[in-house]
């Protein structure tokens, strides 16, 4: 408070100096032009656009920004692809599991082909796989499910992949722009010798971060879909693998029949008694 109050005492006392007849403050300054130039105020810049924010960056920014653009038209075209075929409909076709099984059961294989290939899906190979090792047995037919699984979900989580790959991209070029741009920022300050002012250097840095923005618009919704996708993909190739075990699962049965339900053989008769004498 004391610090406050002497300020404000030096102010007062500063004001109330009088000017000369000509006008001047002590120190030789006119009051009317000290009076002007407090009163007239700054320039107004005029406000950028949307798309000349975008744009600002010189031909390198826009550079980066069509290949951002890009990446987010493909990781949008990948998320609507990526919605057509990771549905349960798609993979795990409704009944198809219960008609195999009935075929099965029947001793119908060659018709249980016929019907898998009716449904091409997620399911329907794996169930394939299964029935072209039947006649080997159970355990045959279970070992070629187990594969054909593993291969189908690498496949599914192969296209989803691609959305991870451009939300880890996105970033990096952004800030390959940002870099840039703050390069040529700092170059103009070189240029003149550290006569640039403060408002060049803030304009070339603001029009370098666009270019880090974007990226990021583009990343995190794209590696959100890679998570959900993901998520959804664990649980539909749970799903078809259990349905093709219960879809095969009478050759298990037929396999365990013999061993269970086999007739015993009749005991031979009792030699008879021969008589001691």
């Amino acid at each position: 408070m004391r610090f406050v109050t002497i300020i404000l005492v030096f102010a007062l006392a500063i004001g109330s100096l009088p000017a000369d007849a000509t006008g001047q403050m002590p120190g030789g300054i006119n009051a009317g032009a000290a009076k002007d130039t407090v009163a007239s105020p700054p320039a107004k810049r005029p406000s950028l656009t949307f798309w000349q924010i975008i744009f600002s960056g010189g031909p390198l920014g826009i550079a980066n920004m069509v290949v951002l653009i890009a990446l987010s038209i493909t990781a949008l075209a990948l998320a609507v692809d990526d919605l057509r075929i990771v549905r349960k409909g798609r993979i795990i076709p409704e009944g198809l599991s219960e008609e195999v099984r009935e075929r099965v059961a029947a001793g119908e294989l060659g018709q249980a082909r016929t019907v898998c290939s009716a449904y091409p899906s997620f399911l329907a190979a794996v169930i394939l796989h299964g029935l072209a090792e039947a006649e080997g047995g159970w355990a045959g037919a279970e070992k070629a499910m187990e594969d054909a699984t593993a291969e189908q979900a690498a496949r599914l989580f192969r296209r989803i992949e691609y959305l991870s790959v451009i939300g880890n991209i996105a970033p990096m070029v952004g800030l390959l722009g940002t870099v840039t741009g703050m390069l040529l920022a700092f170059k103009q300050v070189a240029d003149t010798e550290g006569n640039a002012g403060a408002a060049q250097l803030a304009d070339g840095i603001y029009q370098a971060l666009v270019t880090t923005v974007a990226g990021l618009i583009i990343a995190i919704p794209s590696l959100g879909a890679f998570a959900l996708f993901r998520s959804r993909v664990d649980q539909l190739v749970a799903e078809a693998a259990y349905a093709a075990l219960h879809a095969l699962s009478p050759l298990k049965q037929h396999a365990a029949a013999p061993l269970t339900s086999a007739p015993r053989r009749p005991e031979p008769p009792a030699p008879p008694r021969v008589g001691t004498a």
